[in-house]
């Protein structure tokens, strides 16, 4: 990637649905250019914009984090193995306190404590699981930004977000069968344009503005760039967890979720109450977050850090380094 490149990604990680003419204006590039590195990245896999679903309609509770421990050489193994359950969100091998780290969502209808204590443990190469649950997501991995746009960009790029101002909905009951298929061309494809979504659902462009407007307006779904940090300049991701007195774990969590590298923040059961995963340039960053960052952090009593050594899935994507593939079916369920 170069530097246009670059500055698309940015962009569009704080406008997502940024018209390419506006965005070409804003970074000073023409729009034909714009069109074409967009598509090319999307076409070389190295970028996508899709759609976040809102946890409340796609899950049945809160997320938990599992950290495996394998048999000697057995890792790869059991992190290709998670793959086959469409429950996991993220997975990749570490070193550290386990050997595989992955987020586990429960969707609408999955048996979560079936797949906690059976299916999952019963995978061979597996020794023992420690599972946490999420009780608290201060930060997730669309928040990230890789810095390298001027505030006057960003400002302008600011009256491109799309603003959620209607009610949150409660369930994907309160969804047409309209607004489920659109729901479902957005979550691939955040981008689309009504005319689009019109063509493949074989409705006016009427009905499907309507749509698109309704589900971006309540938060039903959030446009979100994905692109692996280590294209970016970013190759080193680690999970820090933290041991904190529990008068101190709210300004904790606030304090980290502000931190530049951070990418998701959570608030989990066991001993280690507060997880902080963020990436980061080099070993000397990570060195400094640890030093200078954390080290100022109120009451904090111990700390361990893992390292990620390869991610294989991210936000239900499965990943071959750089490269992003296509997402888990069958993840919106009525």
């Amino acid at each position: 990637m170069d530097d246009t490149d670059l500055d698309i990604i940015a962009a569009l990680q704080v406008a997502p649905r940024v018209p390419a003419n506006a965005l070409g204006e804003i970074l000073g590039v023409p729009t034909s250019t714009i069109t074409r590195r967009f598509n090319r990245l999307q076409n070389e896999r190295l970028m996508k914009v899709i759609g976040r679903f809102a946890w409340p309609l796609v899950l049945s509770g809160n997320p938990h984090q599992l950290w495996i421990c394998c048999e000697p050489g057995r890792a790869a193994e059991v992190a290709e193995k998670l793959k086959a359950f469409p429950e996991i969100q993220f997975v990749m091998t570490t070193s550290g306190t386990g050997d595989v780290y992955a987020d586990l969502f429960p969707l609408l209808g999955s048996d979560i404590n079936d797949l906690i204590s059976n299916r999952i443990p019963s995978l061979p190469g597996i020794r023992s699981i420690e599972t946490r649950l999420v009780l608290d997501s201060r930060r997730v991995g669309q928040n990230w930004r890789f810095q390298r746009l001027t505030d006057e960009q960003k400002d302008a790029l600011a009256a491109h977000e799309v603003p959620v101002n209607q009610p949150a909905l409660a369930s994907m009951d309160e969804l047409s069968d309209l607004e489920f298929g659109t729901m479902c061309e957005l979550g691939r494809n955040a981008r689309a344009s009504a005319a689009e979504v019109a063509r493949t659902l074989n409705v006016s462009s009427s009905s499907a503005y309507r749509a698109i407007q309704m589900l971006l307006g309540t938060g039903s779904i959030s446009p979100r760039v994905e692109v692996e940090p280590s294209a970016v300049g970013f190759p080193l991701a680690a999970v820090v967890s933290l041991q904190v007195k529990p008068k101190s774990i709210a300004d904790v969590l606030d304090q980290l979720s502000g931190h530049e590298s951070a990418r998701m923040i959570s608030m989990v059961t066991g001993q280690a109450p507060v997880v902080f995963h963020g990436v980061f340039r080099d070993p000397r960053s990570l060195a400094d977050f640890i030093t200078e960052d954390i080290g100022a952090l109120p009451g904090i009593q111990t700390m361990d850090t893992s390292v990620a050594l390869n991610v294989r899935r991210r936000y239900w994507m499965d990943r071959d380094g750089a490269f992003i593939g296509d997402q888990v079916e069958g993840l919106l369920r009525r």
